[in-house]
């Protein structure tokens, strides 16, 4: 029976390890846009970038026994309200999360049961090339700046990533993830539309813990993850409303809500 294919990480369509025999004359171009991100509505964060993204995203987890945190771009699937069709920011100033500027590249184990990571690329992406006129991926027999540059950014990521497990541990022993649930009634409808399949912190269950737990979480570093978390919570109604003023969604696609959609 033939094994099955590993399933590969959001938005990456193949992987292929960079190689200076095989990719000795490549160059690779930054992307100006991903046509992909569009039709993503949330994307996974680390929580190093808590701070920033909690001013443009809500931040969430994911449901199920492993939750990570992810930043929300739109309320439904296919649905992006942050990047253009070309996969382009809209607004240039928002912030975009890591592993979006990480794409195409990552870190990626070759072997089942290594513990040793190897650059690797989407070669769907189009960036890397002989023909195209950006940076050599090699400077003689060793990787070029721009490739040590790259190979630096994936490995701070795969460390955050490593603090994004701890964290999230940690808020999974305190019992403080609970099942998220978001009712917005727009004016006009007759029934709310109720958005569930995400975790979030129990606001009251974070309230009224102890005080000798609120120092363990203050003197561990969680206090202001939870708070950007739980601050960022209060833009859902705004990704509601600005998927409404740019006709998509199901608000846009009838003023009058039918029964409460799920997401």
């Amino acid at each position: 029976m033939a094994s099955q294919a590993p399933t590969l990480p959001l938005l990456y369509n193949a992987l292929e390890p960079l190689n200076r025999n095989v990719h000795g004359n490549s160059k690779v171009k930054r992307l100006t846009g991903v046509a992909e991100v569009a039709k993503i509505h949330a994307v996974p964060l680390t929580v190093d970038e808590f701070s920033l993204a909690q001013r443009f995203y809500p931040i969430v987890f994911s449901a199920g026994d492993d939750p990570i945190p992810l930043a929300l771009m739109g309320l439904h699937e296919g649905t992006n309200v942050f990047f253009d069709e070309t996969g382009s920011l809209i607004e240039p100033r928002t912030y975009v999360p890591a592993y979006l500027r990480r794409y195409p590249f990552m870190l990626a184990r070759l072997r089942e049961g290594s513990d040793e990571l190897s650059l690797c690329f989407d070669p769907t992406s189009g960036a890397i090339s002989e023909d195209n006129d950006g940076e050599p991926l090699f400077d003689g027999e060793e990787p070029s700046e721009a490739t040590k540059a790259i190979l630096q950014f994936c490995e701070q990521f795969e460390q955050a990533g490593q603090r994004t497990q701890s964290f999230v541990a940690e808020i999974k022993e305190s019992g403080l993830l609970m099942e998220g649930e978001v009712a917005i009634q727009p004016e006009g409808a007759e029934q709310p539309f109720i958005y569930r399949g995400f975790q979030m912190v129990d606001e009251e269950k974070f309230r009224n813990m102890r005080g000798d737990e609120l120092r363990k979480i203050n003197q561990s570093g969680l206090l202001p993850l939870l708070m950007a978390h739980l601050f960022s919570l209060s833009s859902i109604r705004d990704l509601f409303g600005r998927q409404t003023e740019m006709g998509v969604g199901p608000a846009a696609a009838q003023q009058q809500a039918p029964a409460p959609a799920e997401a």
